[in-house]
């Protein structure tokens, strides 16, 4: 790209970063989440559009000309947050090392900078790529001149701009001076949105169009049109790009002053060492980084390595020097019948990854025993399997793919089964002598979600153990609030690009099971999962480690929590399919009810599925308030309007039942028996662990957490989940496990009381609010003062707090304020929380896991106040999800310790749910509570409540 401009908004880029990474930090407490960002991006941009020419540009300090003409003009803008002041220095810093000339002009806005440049470009025949997520900018988009936003891959030529605006560039000022622009406080035509605009435009052609026949325009947004004409032209200046900015002073032409220039290699050790960029430094430090060439088409950037020019490097993050992509890997790729290695770079794919290695392809006997010894010498290896499904309990193993050092990796298919497959080993034989290294504890393993592949092992009769690491959960731990799949990594950690899954088996309904895939290719996608694996994990387990609590949350926590979870879905659970069936004929019974005595309240018969119709028939025929709108404008009839409109009409309170015994008929009554399993003749879950931020589990296919319990025709469901003949069901429960975790992180004097008295905390709360002995507190105190503990520690208002008991919100907030008048604790721990959670970006559980909360310190208020009301609660939360899991560790450990044939068989919540022999039961009913309390000790007790029964619901 020897003839083209790459500018960067850095001031766009700024906010974008801080805002949309979490509260990063040095060891030091230096804030460094927007370098993170602005790193990243610069990176990637190198690596994409490696122009000869490039500069990255920022607001100057002090007003403009737009100040002079509009003192409003961004005067509603909240103040830049001070730790995103304190790394604008270092940003500028960071931009220089890496080879980025930078631009900032008095007395003008980066975007004038980057419009005049623009131009002065063009018109010396070049092509200009600007990278920006300012809106504004799509004003510039020519033949010339294209838009990309790296944060979300967009990018706009004048298509482009047409296809998402619905004008030209030509008419991009236009159309934004007529919806203004709330961020820079531009006022528009009050009222008149894009939908608005582009139907002006349309007719008009043109601003001065619209204006000219403003007289034309009816209705109350045509009456703003005209109140708004004075202001029109000035709003236009505004929003105008300035393309004639004296750029004089500051630089002598563009091909004299942003030629890419060379890195700063000792500068960029020094940053990252400073701010704390490990895998940027260890990168950088082991010559991973492309090394830069100066001037030039093919100038690298660091992490990428040269599309056509001369950057070096072959680690991590690092280009095949000058490989352009569509060329074969030095290694080249060997005919598959004689099992040699599949070059990495993965052409056929379409792809060019910056990683080298070669894969082998195991078809040999003597290959086979030649990987044995390799795994078997290893400290760690990588393993994985490829798979005909993704249902664990069913899956049949197709191949397995071994990685035992970064770009050295096998795959050995074992059932593909295509017309002219080559010759394969024999799965069963091979699995034997797979067997003692895959069962052998003390040889490490590291995978990518191993639960699932111990699934797929277990299906052929093999117990995996020595499961040292999992990339997944190591993930979860140190960055809960990201995706953790391994592409989403790969990406994120490696600046890799990994083959997707839909480019092998395709998608859709042509796609292919993995056993219809050419074994060149499965070689390809399935040993590079194990060679990613293990670098990922070479990447990541330094954020983990050094922290010892995130490395406690890892290893004793989420570890150990996997194993128990496998051990539980394959246990899975009795249930009576003729129960639920009975179930379900009755609920359709009282569907059908429920359907006529809509249609007689309506006076009419209507889809009762049909939020239009029920609109109609609520809003234009019944007359019923309008509680609130759908952002199209159009009257809602969700769930919360039919709540509120069901205390005074009828016919919202019987569309209530209608949706909830519909759910439960086909979510549960109808769908649990299909879910059967014929092998097992049980039902069996999966137990998603990297999902909450809170560190709950999520169980899907089918979800047995959400079962609703507040109604008795969700109970009965419950009655479905049977003991088989001989044994029990038996729950165990924290009790009133989030007040406790308040009390011990508060050490609210008056909670610790209460609880260390044994005393209802329910009724000790109301005896405090309404100042009365705790046994003359009345059923309607408590329950108040039930709403207002759990409501509290959930970040609930007096607003909220009022809905809820049904009171004024005026006296909602004078129980409020008396609570916090006797509960001084639980008071200053919501306010320090809060303080804490704005200045590091996230909370910690009592054990450490770190709750990242990325809106804290948003502009938007109803976004931050909602990170405000998490940062209190998720404490709680996480808390109990980190003893629950301890507690199934130990509770696992104590019947494998004993040769017990009781079993778990769901975890639900805070509340463990076993399936236990009657012989056993009263050594379990004895034990189980003790060992759920001894699992930490807080400054209160931990009490675990065990029920027992024929089925779930009887055992509480």
């Amino acid at each position: 790209m020897q003839n083209t401009l790459l500018l960067v908004d850095g001031s766009s880029y700024l906010y974008r970063a801080y805002h949309g990474l979490p509260d990063l930090r040095s060891a030091d407490g230096y804030p460094t989440g927007a370098m993170h960002g602005m790193v990243n991006m610069l990176r990637r941009l190198r690596a994409d559009y490696p122009a000869a020419y490039i500069a990255c540009v920022f607001d100057a300090k002090g007003k403009t000309f737009r100040d002079d003409m509009y003192p409003e003009y961004k005067a509603t803008r909240a103040s830049m947050p001070d730790d995103l002041r304190r790394q604008i220095e270092p940003i500028h810093e960071v931009v220089k090392a890496m080879g980025w000339p930078i631009l900032m002009v008095e007395g003008v806005e980066a975007d004038d900078v980057i419009g005049t440049l623009s131009v002065q470009a063009a018109q010396a025949g070049m092509n200009v790529v600007i990278s920006t997520g300012d809106k504004d900018l799509a004003q510039l988009v020519n033949p010339q001149v294209m838009l990309i936003n790296t944060m979300t891959n967009e990018k706009m030529d004048e298509a482009g701009v047409l296809a998402k605006f619905g004008v030209p560039p030509n008419r991009i000022i236009d159309y934004l001076t007529l919806i203004g622009d709330t961020v820079d406080n531009v006022p528009g035509v009050h009222k008149c949105g894009p939908k608005t605009a582009l139907k002006w435009l349309t007719a008009y052609d043109s601003l001065d169009g619209v204006m000219a026949h403003a007289a034309e325009v009816g209705g109350a947004v045509g009456e703003n049109l005209r109140t708004a004409l004075p202001w029109l032209p000035k709003g236009r200046e505004l929003i105008t790009v300035k393309l004639d900015c004296d750029l004089s002073a500051h630089m002598d032409s563009i091909g004299a002053s942003l030629v890419a220039q060379p890195e700063d290699k000792d500068g960029l050790l020094a940053f990252f060492s400073k701010y704390g960029f490990k895998t940027l430094l260890r990168e950088l430090s082991s010559g991973a980084a492309g090394t830069g060439a100066g001037a030039g088409a093919g100038a690298a950037a660091y992490g990428a390595g040269a599309g056509s020019g001369t950057g070096t490097g072959t680690g991590t993050g690092a280009a095949a020097a000058g490989r352009p992509a569509g060329t074969a890997g030095a290694a080249g790729a060997p005919p598959i019948a004689a099992g040699g290695a599949v070059s990495a770079n993965l052409d056929m794919f379409g792809t060019a990854p910056e990683i080298k290695a070669e894969y082998e392809t195991v078809l040999t006997q003597e290959q086979l025993a030649r990987w044995i010894a390799l795994i078997d010498a290893a400290a760690l290896t990588a393993v994985d399997t490829e798979t005909t499904s993704l249902e664990p309990m069913t899956a049949q193993l197709v191949g397995i793919s071994l990685s035992v050092e970064a770009g050295k990796a096998c795959y050995i298919p074992l059932a593909h089964a295509y017309p002219g497959v080559p010759q394969q080993l024999d799965r069963a034989a091979t699995l034997e002598q797979l067997r003692p290294w895959l069962e052998d504890a003390g040889k490490a393993k590291v995978g990518q979600n191993l639960k699932y592949d111990a699934h797929i092992f277990a299906n052929q009769g093999i117990t995996l153990r020595g499961i040292a690491h999992d990339t997944l959960l190591e993930s979860y731990v140190f960055e809960s609030h990201r995706s953790h799949d391994m592409d989403s990594l790969a990406l994120r950690h490696l600046n890799y690009t990994t083959i997707p899954f839909v480019d092998v088996c395709g998608k859709g309904a042509s796609q292919i099971t993995f056993d219809q895939v050419e074994i060149e290719r499965a070689t390809a996608y399935a040993a590079e999962d194990a060679d990613i694996t293990l670098r990922l994990h070479q990447a990541m387990i330094g954020e983990v480690e050094p922290h010892d609590k995130l490395n406690f949350i890892y290893r004793q926590i989420e570890l150990p929590t996997a194993v128990v979870l496998q051990k539980i879905e394959r246990n899975g659970v009795q249930i009576d399919a003729a129960l639920l069936q009975q179930q379900s004929a009755e609920l359709g019974a009282r569907i059908v009810e429920l359907e006529a005595r809509a249609h007689e309240l309506a006076e009419q018969p209507f889809n009762l599925g049909s939020p239009k119709q029920i609109g109609e028939i609520f809003f234009e025929k019944l007359k019923l308030p309008v509680v609130k709108k759908t952002p199209s404008g159009a009257p809602s009839t969700d769930e919360e309007v039919l709540q509120k409109l069901a205390e005074d009409y009828p016919l919202p309170k019987v569309l209530l039942e209608y949706r909830s015994l519909s759910k439960l008929k086909s979510t549960y009554t109808d769908k649990l028996p299909k879910g059967i399993n014929p092998a097992t003749g049980r039902v069996h879950t999966n137990y998603a662990q990297a999902v909450a931020v809170t560190g709950r589990l999520a169980s899907n296919d089918p979800n047995l957490q959400n079962i609703p319990v507040r109604t008795k025709e969700g109970r009965r469901i419950r009655e479905a989940f049977v003991a088989p003949a001989g044994s029990h069901i038996v729950s165990a429960d924290y009790s009133q496990i989030e007040l406790r975790i308040m009390a011990h992180i508060s050490e609210d004097e008056a909670m610790l009381r209460a609880f260390a008295d044994g005393v209802d905390i329910h009724r000790a709360t109301a005896g405090e609010i309404f100042g009365v002995a705790p046994q003359d507190v009345d059923s309607e105190q408590r329950r108040y003062a039930k709403v207002i503990n759990f409501g509290l520690i959930y970040g609930m208002s007096a607003f909220g707090l009022a809905a809820n008991l049904g009171i004024e919100r005026g006296a909602a907030q004078n129980y409020i304020e008396r609570y916090f008048a006797r509960f001084a604790g639980v008071k200053q721990y919501m306010d320090d929380t809060r303080q804490q959670a704005k200045a590091r970006g996230y909370v910690e559980t009592v054990f450490g896991r770190r709750l990242w909360l990325p809106e804290i310190n948003s502009p938007n208020g109803p976004r931050r106040q909602a990170a405000e009301r998490a940062a209190i609660n998720a404490p709680m939360q996480g808390t109990a999800a980190d003893l629950i899991k301890l507690a199934m560790v130990a509770v696992q450990d104590w019947l494998e310790a004993q040769q017990l044939q009781t079993r778990m068989i769901m975890q639900v919540h805070d509340e463990l749910v076993l399936e236990v022999p009657d012989a056993e039961l009263s050594l379990v009913k004895d034990m189980l509570p003790k060992l759920m309390a001894g699992v930490a000790e807080l400054k209160v007790p931990l009490i675990a409540e065990v029920g027992v029964g024929n089925n779930w619901e009887e055992a509480h």
